[in-house]
């Protein structure tokens, strides 16, 4: 699996609040480059080293580049720089220079103290970077011992215009790419974090267990189901996780949870908020999720056997339904680190308890 998608019934929520829907993140990836804009309009634009320029054919590093900017008038650029540790691949050792089309543009600021896999770039750096990535320019970190971490710029001028686009910024002074005479006022803002109040859920009762084994509530669960979705766990002859009901969520409903699909390294179980007796109105939140604790729904999901890349969401019950909290991925598959070199978000909200 080249790079990291998410689940195809991702999404199907059974409440979704206007503050979280209203601006729903996207994204974007062309060949070594990949874009995150998430709900508040905040844009992380990813790019690495081509996959061409590792492996046993070349002494090149591997190294991945992060360029965030938050919406509104007047926010920078940064740049954070993540350089390969996967297996046996040595760090850079310092001082690791900047080098663009032969020109050295300095050393990069000290690595991070927890983290010295990762450091930044300073804004001059930052500045000259972003004009090599919208043309054909040559890229490469290069340390203390002339090894050298090349970066890609393929993809990343395509990549930084649809930042511009997702920004509201196309053709106003502040674009990275189709700069224009567009006062940066005009652009669009940043959308507040959503907050999401937690509900409290009480404990199970004694005979909600029971629920699970009455073929009406299996009817019912499949009844939910678009006619292009299955559940394994909802099929006569399905032996694995059986159905049960995994939590009380208030006076009249239950959570109720059984398998629904395995694959190579990955599986997803399929969870329904139901009345607890009939007429049982089942609403599907997701068939992607790993597990269930106190009022919140997980996802997560290998984007390859290596691990290094993954894609995770969250969901929380808020008293009328489970509203999706988070989702965001790790980045391309590229071997930069064990769980993903980044953290790109297209869902973000705060959780209130």
């Amino acid at each position: 699996m080249p790079r990291l998608s998410p689940p195809l019934s991702l999404g199907l929520l059974l409440v979704a609040t206007p503050s979280l829907a209203s601006s729903a993140g996207q994204q974007f990836e062309h060949r070594d480059w990949q874009l995150a804009c998430d709900n508040t309009r905040t844009c992380r634009a990813a790019g690495y080293t081509a996959e061409a320029d590792r492996g046993d054919a070349s002494d090149a590093g591997g190294v991945s580049v992060l360029l965030t900017r938050k919406a509104g008038p007047g926010q920078p650029v940064t740049a954070e720089v993540r350089f390969a540790d996967w297996y046996d691949e040595a760090l850079p050792q310092a001082p690791v220079h900047l080098h663009i089309d032969g020109r050295d543009l300095g050393p990069l600021p000290a690595p991070a103290p927890d983290d010295p896999a990762l450091t930044t770039l300073r804004p001059a750096q930052v500045d000259a970077l972003r004009s090599a990535l919208l043309r054909d320019s040559r890229i490469v970190f290069v340390d203390g011992q002339r090894a050298r971490w090349p970066l890609s710029d393929a993809g990343a001028a395509a990549v930084l215009l649809k930042m511009d686009e997702a920004q509201g910024r196309l053709g106003s002074t502040g674009a990275l790419v189709r700069r224009g005479a567009r006062d940066e006022r005009d652009v669009l803002p940043a959308v507040p974090v959503p907050q999401v109040r937690a509900a409290a859920v009480p404990a199970l009762r004694p005979d909600d267990a029971g629920l699970a084994a009455l073929p009406a509530v299996a009817d019912a669960l499949r009844a939910s189901l678009d006619v292009d979705q299955t559940c394994d766990g909802l099929e006569p002859e399905y032996s694995g996780q059986p159905l049960e009901v995994a939590a009380r969520l208030d006076a009249q409903h239950v959570l109720v949870t059984t398998g629904c699909w395995t694959g190579a390294y990955n599986g997803g179980a399929g969870y329904w908020v139901m009345r607890d007796s009939a007429p049982w109105q089942a609403e599907l939140v997701t068939m992607d999720a790993v597990g269930y604790e106190d009022g919140q729904l997980f996802a997560g999901h290998k984007g390859r056997g290596l691990g290094d890349c993954f894609w995770t969401a969250a969901w929380t019950w808020d008293g009328r339904g489970f509203v999706q909290t988070s989702e965001e991925t790790t980045g391309l598959c590229r071997g930069i680190t064990a769980g993903g070199a980044w953290s790109l978000p297209t869902r973000v909200a705060d959780v209130v308890r």
